[in-house]
């Protein structure tokens, strides 16, 4: 499916466009609370963390849903599909075990936000997606994965 240079208006709700964008205030606000150096540095990073794992689930099951609106027999989509929701799970596991976190996970969560859309890319080849869906795609990852990333960085 070939891919208008531009998200309007017209090619996605407004809604779509102006919450998607919005998904990266969580992790702003996170950041902001870091920076503050108040008493809840440690709570906003770990916020963060799960606000980012809680998205990149999120994410398997739009490719899970798009693949079954869409006709996919392919079992390649769904293997893919549920990795995200693993590799949250594995990002908040360290937690449990008391070791430095959410640094670590806070890196891989960003990573994986980041690669996200090369799903989004690939999945258009099977189903029609919204035009614009793809840029807003990356946009959205991109933002919401840089950021997950300075999270990371601030100590």
């Amino acid at each position: 499916m070939k891919e208008s240079a531009r998200v309007t208006r017209t090619t996605l709700p407004p809604a779509v466009t102006v919450l998607g964008l919005a998904g990266w205030l969580p992790q702003a606000l996170c950041i902001w609370a870091v920076m503050d150096k108040g008493p809840y540095q440690w709570t906003a990073k770990a916020a963060g963390c799960f606000y980012a794992a809680l998205i990149l689930s999120f994410l398997g099951g739009l490719w899970w849903m798009a693949g079954l609106l869409g006709g996919v027999r392919k079992s390649g989509l769904y293997v893919v599909s549920v990795l995200p929701s693993l590799a949250a799970w594995a990002a908040l596991l360290p937690w449990s075990e008391g070791w430095h976190w959410p640094g670590p996970s806070l890196v891989a969560l960003g990573l994986l936000l980041l690669a996200s859309p090369l799903v989004d890319r690939k999945l258009s080849g099977d189903v029609t997606l919204p035009p614009g869906w793809l840029r807003l795609r990356a946009w959205m990852a991109g933002g919401l994965g840089i950021l997950t990333l300075a999270l990371a960085s601030l100590g």
